[in-house]
């Protein structure tokens, strides 16, 4: 499946992300009460199953098969771009964890501060961190569309924008919700929410204008956005979901979500 890509066509896939931190966040308007913990769970679980297939069948899979088709590699070694890349994201976010102050997503204990910072904006800027790579990874993927190789079409990039989408409506939900139960007015707690996720196309233009100075970078960065969303998956999600030894209903929705993200991105690509 063949998607032109005309300028309407990339800034309407750039912002489907920021389009669910934005419904999501809308939450606080039309709910009354902070999210159900079983739900909450859920959907943190979801949002991990599609991330983890995104990065997969969305990026390590076609910065393999780029490099397999280019002449610097022999095939044998086509995975050598995507594992330097996967490395370096982790370690970038493994970086940025440390040396930051950090909170994790959904927590809700003052002990998760390491600053005299608010926890309201410690949780901004905890999730706000944590959408970069996620904004990396929409860009690239428009990047590769956009280089006119072949190995990545515009469904396959609108598909991976749309599971971050849907990954991104809980967890505006997850940061308006909590904000609005600390004594935050609903708008101020929207805003909040919105803020999160504005900096995802900032990140993905970003993104697709640096690819397109070194078109060659691109496998690497394809990579890269993987291995820093798994990071994510791996550091926040996972373990706020399943905190508490409650692991059934994260189990469920990382399932389900790492099986729609794969359909998504198979049928669609």
């Amino acid at each position: 499946m063949i998607l032109p890509m005309t300028v309407l066509t990339l800034c309407i896939g750039l912002l489907i992300p920021f389009l669910g931190t934005m419904l999501g966040s809308a939450c606080v308007f039309f709910m009354k009460r902070d999210l159900n913990d079983t739900v909450r769970r859920f959907l943190l679980g979801f949002a991990g199953g599609v991330m983890t297939a995104a990065s997969v069948w969305s990026l390590l899979i076609p910065a393999m098969n780029m490099t397999a088709a280019g002449a610097l590699f022999p095939v044998r070694l086509s995975f050598f771009p995507a594992l330097i890349g996967f490395v370096l994201g982790i370690a970038f976010l493994f970086l940025l964890d440390s040396v930051t102050p950090h909170l994790h997503i959904g927590d809700q204990s003052p002990e998760g501060l390491r600053s005299h910072l608010s926890r309201t904006t410690m949780l901004v800027f905890a999730v706000t961190l944590h959408n970069i790579p996620e904004g990396m990874a929409v860009g690239v993927l428009f990047a590769g569309v956009l280089s006119g190789a072949g190995l990545v079409t515009g469904a396959a990039a609108f598909a991976l924008a749309l599971g971050i989408a849907i990954q991104n409506f809980p967890e505006g939900a997850i940061i308006s919700m909590p904000l609005r139960n600390e004594g935050n007015s609903k708008l101020r707690s929207f805003l909040y929410g919105v803020l999160s996720g504005a900096v995802e196309p900032v990140a993905a233009v970003v993104t697709i204008l640096l690819t397109g100075a070194i078109e060659i970078a691109l496998p690497y960065l394809l990579s890269f956005a993987a291995g820093a969303m798994l990071y994510v998956v791996v550091e926040e999600l996972i373990p706020e979901a399943t905190r508490n030894e409650k692991t059934n209903t994260c189990t469920l929705g990382y399932a389900f979500g790492f099986a729609l993200m794969m359909v998504l991105d198979v049928a669609l690509g």
